[in-house]
């Protein structure tokens, strides 16, 4: 029998604030963001092998294979993720690791830093190298973003890590996570009022992100960041207070103010799809992630949750379940029998 390694962490909905947790303006002004964790996942599979070989299947990227006797592997665009978790834990001995994720890639839910948070839990657990929630988010941020380069935010790593609902406070001395107390009935009728689908299409984040930061640096979309931030804060205590309907007034809000912040954000086809969820009995809605494509998120009127999904399904959406999750990421051990 094989004993191996599972570790699962929970892809995000960016609700309000996305886009103030990416530098320069995080760390000149303060970020905040509200998200919240969905049972959708990133899976890392790791079982021990008797050579020194590293073997890698994705089920998105394909299969890749690399010794761990030669010193620190290189960073070169291809498995990187795993790569660089590798390499900080300095493993020697050889594994299969084994990812999956039940979201595409460009998805808008936070999938590579979901990702490489699932591969830090499993990794620290096959080592036995104890771990809390903040360690892995800080760790998860440095690699993809310090040592792989990767352009983003400061707020996946630590959805993933930490799981539920959070309000992220964001500046140039990190991230404080904290927790947004929403009462059960409250949760259980967001839940039912809240409408997530996927546009079709996939987007690569990066570009966006660099137009952001580019409109920013030329002084374009700063009001519009403060802005966001300010309803990060709002949505947060409205769904405290239980005011779902404020919630999703202020979402409407919200998008309108992160179209602003780079012209590649939304197009004619997020647009029309926005129009018609509104139309149809949706009270607010955004893009998820730094936007394009990907999944788009709504809070429906009481009872128009149907009507909308209809319709979007009409025009080429993808209406998904989910349920939310208040859990982060966890990991285990089993025996392949």
């Amino acid at each position: 029998m094989a004993e191996y390694v599972r570790a699962r962490a929970p892809l995000r909905i960016g609700i309000a604030g996305g886009g103030t947790d990416v530098d320069p303006y995080a760390s000149r002004k303060g970020g905040c963001v509200l998200n919240t964790t969905i049972n959708k996942y990133a899976y890392c599979t790791i079982t021990p092998r008797s050579d020194r070989n590293m073997h890698v299947h994705s089920t998105y990227y394909g299969v890749y294979e690399a010794p761990l006797d030669g010193g620190p592997l290189k960073l070169d665009g291809n498995m990187d993720l795993i790569k660089a978790v590798t390499n900080h834990f300095e493993v020697k001995d050889g594994f299969d690791i084994l990812i999956q994720s039940d979201a595409p890639a460009g998805s808008g839910l936070g999938g590579s830093s979901t990702m490489i948070v699932a591969m830090i839990s499993a990794v620290s657990n096959w080592l036995g190298t104890d771990m809390d929630c903040g360690e892995i988010a800080k760790l998860a941020y440095r690699l993809e973003r310090e040592d792989i380069g990767l352009k983003g935010g400061k707020q996946d790593q630590y959805a993933a890590a930490y799981g539920g609902f959070n309000l992220m406070d964001i500046d140039s001395e990190g991230v404080r996570v904290n927790r947004v107390d929403i009462k059960e009935d409250v949760a259980n009728e967001l839940q039912y009022r809240s409408l997530l689908c996927y546009t079709g299409t996939s987007r690569e984040s990066a570009g966006i992100i660099s137009s952001q930061i580019e409109s920013f640096n030329r002084g374009e979309n700063e009001k519009a960041l403060d802005e966001s931030k300010r309803i990060a804060r709002d949505i947060g205590n409205a769904l405290k207070k239980g005011d779902i309907e404020k919630a999703g007034t202020l979402l409407h809000e919200s998008w309108g103010y992160k179209k602003q912040f780079s012209d590649k954000i939304s197009n004619e086809a997020i647009n029309n799809l926005y129009d018609i969820a509104i139309k149809n009995g949706a009270i607010g809605g955004k893009v998820s992630g730094a936007g394009g494509g990907g999944f788009m998120y709504y809070i429906c009127e009481y009872d128009k949750k149907s009507a909308v999904a209809q319709e979007l399904q009409k025009h080429g959406a993808i209406v998904t379940d989910f349920m939310f999750d208040p859990k982060g990421a966890t990991s285990w051990r089993s025996r392949n029998e």
